[in-house]
């Protein structure tokens, strides 16, 4: 932002936004609270349709810090919906300067015992509070974000106090809007069931090497899997072929092939090869669906020396894909020696990260699952027996829930979307990503 645009955006917060009137007190309930009177922001509320609009405005020191915060009462074992709409004006992150927190309470306001399993220790000195819960942000329209989020309330607690954060920011206002919290019945389970083929194509030919693939494929059917994961730059392995030979356009022939076997068997194949676009070419994962069609394709970003060399292009984007058992992204082996794209994957919403992989750390590619709290599906050509990259799924903690320990062996964990991993000491570390990531500023 150049230095006028500032002194615009200063102009309109500080003079052209009068018609917000002061209140200290809040509005429907809600109360204005700092870390310190130091550092508390202007705080003003106005009514609409839809109830009161609560403002806070900070000026040009970033150590400004306000909430807007309301208790309800509630009843523990239940689940909670939060709804609201934000909007942020100025300078600021907003995933980490406007955030809404739910804390949960006893009669006097102390928080209560987590109900999850705290066997687990991982950090031996912290207590088994329940900590609090993050809604995440969603689409945005005119300009509001929209926040949400479903949470179980500990069997303890009998109030939620919700804090509406505004923080870190200069020269700048958040508003927030149309909020909602009430009692909800139990989101269902989303259970999916992911599969991994461990697998060497030696077909010799690139068609031969994935017709190699389809009695696996349909194991897997067998297993019920939704989705299956296979290897990278299937149409080059094994066959002779350098990169440019390999290549095709995507959609093309493979992609063809490997989505009629997807439409056979009803579920999501996840295939890595090579595309030619133009002049260019790309290390490729495909992601065919239950239909039939191409639903999206991921170009490798992080290219090791002999990709480059030999003339392969990097990728620059970090799609995530809509299935109809939740939001897929894919990486491509040596992309797991780097922690951004998984982690930009995960902010851009995915639930799995599919992994066709030549060869990595194992650890690098748990790290991977682990910091972002996503499911890794694996498909390796790496031999089971050597200490390194395995075929199968990593969990939220890292952990291999689901392993081949054999050539053309087909393997699958059935998970829960919908479950997340509470850690002690930190709660659904997911939900807190996006609040506490460092701004990126590495070029």
């Amino acid at each position: 932002m150049t230095r006028l645009s500032s002194l615009l955006v200063a102009f309109y917060l500080f003079c052209l936004v009068p018609m917000l009137a002061a209140a200290p007190a809040g509005a429907d309930g809600w109360r204005v609270e700092s870390p310190r009177k130091e550092v508390q922001p202007q705080a003003f509320v106005r009514q609409d349709k839809e109830g009161p609009i609560l403002a806070m405005r900070a000026n040009a020191r970033p150590s400004t810090h306000g909430v807007w915060a309301k208790t309800f009462e509630i009843e523990g074992g239940q689940h909670y919906e939060w709804q609201s709409r934000r909007r942020f004006i100025g300078k600021g992150i907003p995933r980490r300067s406007a955030m809404v927190k739910i804390s949960w309470l006893n009669g006097k306001g102390k928080p209560v015992p987590h109900d999850g399993d705290l066997t687990k220790d991982y950090f031996r000195n912290n207590s088994t509070v329940a900590r609090p819960d993050y809604p995440a942000d969603g689409l945005v329209e005119k300009g509001w974000c929209q926040t949400h989020g479903v949470f179980r309330a500990p069997a303890a607690a009998t109030h939620a106090k919700v804090e509406l954060h505004f923080r870190w920011a200069i020269n700048a206002e958040v508003r927030w809007r149309a909020m909602k919290f009430r009692k909800v019945d139990a989101p269902e389970p989303r259970i999916v069931r992911l599969a991994s083929v461990h697998l060497q194509p030696r077909g010799g030919t690139p068609m031969k090497n994935f017709a190699l693939y389809a009695p696996l494929v349909e194991k897997a059917a067998g297993k019920k899997a939704d989705l299956v994961v296979l290897g990278e730059t299937i149409s080059n392995y094994g066959t002779g072929l350098n990169y440019l030979e390999a290549a095709e356009a995507i959609p093309g022939p493979t992609t063809k092939y490997f989505g009629a076997l997807a439409d056979k068997h009803d579920l999501y194949i996840v295939a890595g090869l090579i595309e030619r676009d133009g002049r260019a070419i790309y290390n490729v994962s495909v992601l065919m669906g239950p239909d039939g069609e191409l639903v999206g394709k991921y170009r490798k970003t992080c290219l090791p020396r002999a990709e480059a060399d030999g003339g392969i292009m990097p990728g620059n984007e970090y799609p995530v894909f809509e299935t109809r058992f939740g939001k897929v992204g894919m990486m491509i082996c040596y992309d797991a020696f780097f922690p951004e794209v998984a982690r930009q994957l995960s902010a851009n919403g995915a639930e799995v990260i599919a992994f066709p992989v030549w060869g990595c750390n194992p650890s690098l590619a748990a790290a991977r699952a682990c910091e972002n709290h996503v499911y890794v599906v694996s498909s390796t050509y790496t031999d089971h027996q050597d200490n390194w990259i395995k075929s199968g799924v990593f969990d939220h903690e890292g952990k291999m829930i689901a392993v081949a320990d054999d050539w053309a062996q087909v393997v699958m964990a059935e998970v829960d979307l919908n479950q997340p991993t509470i850690w002690k000491g930190l709660g659904d570390f997911k939900a807190r990503i996006k609040r506490g990531r460092p701004v990126w500023t590495i070029k």
